[in-house]
């Protein structure tokens, strides 16, 4: 049996940090490839137990730790092991020692007691959970964005990923038998985005959902027919709005979210 590739986000905070920059890294390849991780590491014993595991995986150590006493342990136990090992923080730091003529402070997690930006994208996050496919209206007027389109064209998704970048979105489903909240017309035009999606494509997402929902995939929903009721449908609501309208066919949620940030902060600099 092939061995498992196995990466090992290693930290003595959160470790946020590492696994961002692991799966940045990881996008990159078509391998699939699992993360363990490994938070608030304050012992060299638990580093002497992730490279025993990681020797028997075909594995890569990734750590961002801070403290140069496991810092430089785990790099040289993984070096003594035969185990890949990337240190994250330590290059940085010490090419920031140099131009700063000072020494870092050697506090874990400090980026989340000073980061504001870190606050505000847990608000974020927070807020689009909250006003996640129209739960409550009267979020559409407290929104940075506010994304509209009928079922499937990826509100969710893209409002998360969205918050994940710091700004509070609010989403609204379209459906012809649902009139949608005027709360939507009140919110400026250059806020709201409507989302739209070729017929086909969007059949074929639907039957997938069906599938595994455990669901006939030539259900109503999933018609194309209706299918391109709702579109038509959709689209003469986001006339009405006056939004932009964007084309997610075959586009991936950060190339759409690029887009959006990209309109959002040219809107920005011209107020």
């Amino acid at each position: 049996m092939e061995k498992k590739s196995v990466l090992y986000v290693v930290s003595d905070s959160l470790g946020e940090t590492a696994h961002r920059v692991a799966r940045a890294a990881v996008s990159q390849f078509d391998n699939h490839m699992e993360y363990k991780r490994i938070s608030y590491v304050s012992s060299v014993e638990t580093l002497d137990e992730v490279v025993d595991e990681a020797r028997v995986n075909r594995s890569l150590v990734i750590h961002t730790l801070v403290l140069p006493e496991l810092r430089d342990y785990l790099n040289r136990r993984c070096i003594e092991a035969g185990v890949g090992v990337v240190d994250v923080l330590g290059p940085m730091m010490e090419g920031l020692s140099t131009i700063a003529q000072s020494q870092p402070r050697l506090q874990p997690g400090r980026i989340y007691q000073l980061d504001e930006e870190y606050y505000r994208e847990v608000e974020a996050v927070e807020f689009a959970v909250k006003y996640d496919d129209g739960k409550d209206p009267r979020g559409l007027l407290k929104a940075d964005i506010v994304l509209v389109g009928i079922s499937r064209t990826s509100k969710t998704p893209l409002s998360m990923y969205l918050a994940h970048r710091g700004y509070r979105v609010a989403n609204v489903p379209l459906v012809p038998e649902v009139k949608p909240p005027e709360e939507i017309f009140l919110v400026l035009p250059e806020r709201v985005y409507g989302l739209i999606i070729r017929p086909d494509e969007l059949q074929c997402i639907r039957q997938e959902r069906l599938k595994s929902l455990g669901l006939a995939s030539n259900a109503n929903y999933a018609s194309y027919e209706r299918i391109r009721e709702e579109l038509q449908y959709g689209e003469g609501i986001m006339r009405k709005i006056g939004c932009r309208v964007i084309d997610v066919t075959k586009r991936a949620v950060e190339e759409t979210a690029s887009k959006i940030i990209e309109y959002y902060k040219r809107r920005e600099r011209s107020t």
